[in-house]
């Protein structure tokens, strides 16, 4: 495995990321059982990886928790707290108040059996969200933080809603965010000039989601969403094969696919710290992971990328 640090935290984490959400929910989404979807995290740690990435609406906490008993010191764990209240839209200007939030962490903390979180998110904050986070939650955070519940802020944007990082933009400004998560994928790479350049500058920790969903794993989703993209003019009608339009990702990049190929797409982009992933099946897993740890893709294969999709930001990949 290898280990980079994570911006200004101190923290020493592994480039791969465990994400316990997403569609697989370490298998829950599929219907696995507990036991199986606490192996994966244990898989996990065998593979080196030591971040764990988690929330309170994956219902995975729990899982964490029971899967890191005894090891909790090995890990680095990233949890979240959503800002609406249940029931409300995620996009909506119903807010939970500091109040919410301390409950919902001793709610985290208990599921997590532990005693403090490293990095605790406001989760999923969309633009006209963040004054409201900044303003009312923020000092919950600091309150928190001062405690020794959690050792580090952070913040993630809704990339599927707000695939051009208005919110992070924003916010990184205030340099109040020790870690943020941000969509990030060769599809849509313009969190390189909208949220990296500013992380780099003020090292903020990056963790990076979106860099495989649907669209980069499922070969009938991206022909669907190349031809959405060529209909609206964005890129050009012969510039991609229309059956296999990322095969030079395999050609002219050296990877054995187009998942192995975004992984090492994103592991290598400078400002990106940990690149999350997330499966319900340990040798999905283990391949995951071969892919992050290989080497960046030829420069050719990163130019044709960059003049195809370099100005792309509206759409996220899901």
């Amino acid at each position: 495995m290898d280990y980079v640090p994570l911006g200004r935290t101190g923290l020493r984490v592994s480039a791969a990321g465990l994400g316990c959400g997403g569609h697989s929910r370490l298998g829950q989404g599929s219907g696995e059982s507990r036991a199986h979807s606490v192996g994966i995290v244990r898989a996990a740690l065998d593979l080196g990886i030591n971040f764990i990435d988690t929330a309170a609406v994956y219902r995975t906490e729990e899982i964490v928790g029971e899967a890191l008993a005894g090891q909790r010191e090995d890990a680095v764990i990233s949890t979240k707290l959503p800002i609406v209240p249940p029931g409300e839209s995620p996009l909506g200007q119903q807010f939970v108040t500091g109040e919410n939030l301390a409950s919902g962490l001793e709610e985290s903390l208990r599921r997590l059996k532990t005693d403090y979180v490293d990095i605790l998110h406001l989760h999923g904050v969309m633009p006209d969200q963040y004054g409201y986070c900044c303003d009312e939650l923020l000092p919950a955070l600091d309150r928190f933080r001062d405690q020794g519940k959690i050792r580090f802020l952070g913040l993630t944007e809704r990339f599927i809603y707000d695939p051009q990082h208005l919110m992070l933009s924003r916010a990184l400004k205030d340099d109040v965010w020790d870690v943020v998560m941000t969509g990030f994928n060769l599809i849509n790479p313009s969190a390189r000039q909208r949220v990296f350049a500013q992380t780099r500058s003020k090292d903020v920790g990056t963790l990076v989601m979106f860099a495989v969903r649907r669209a980069l794993s499922n070969p009938e989703a991206l022909k669907d969403l190349i031809a959405d993209l060529i209909q609206q003019g964005l890129i050009p009608s012969d510039a991609l094969e229309e059956e296999d339009p990322l095969g030079f990702l395999r050609s002219l990049g050296g990877a054995g696919s187009v998942v192995e190929g975004a992984y090492r797409f994103c592991r290598h982009e400078p400002g990106a710290d940990v690149v999350l992933t997330g499966t319900g099946n340990a040798d999905h897993l283990r391949e995951n992971v071969a892919s992050i740890l290989s080497p960046a893709l030829a420069p050719e294969c990163l130019a044709q990328l960059e003049e195809l999709f370099g100005a792309i930001d509206s759409v996220s990949g899901n």
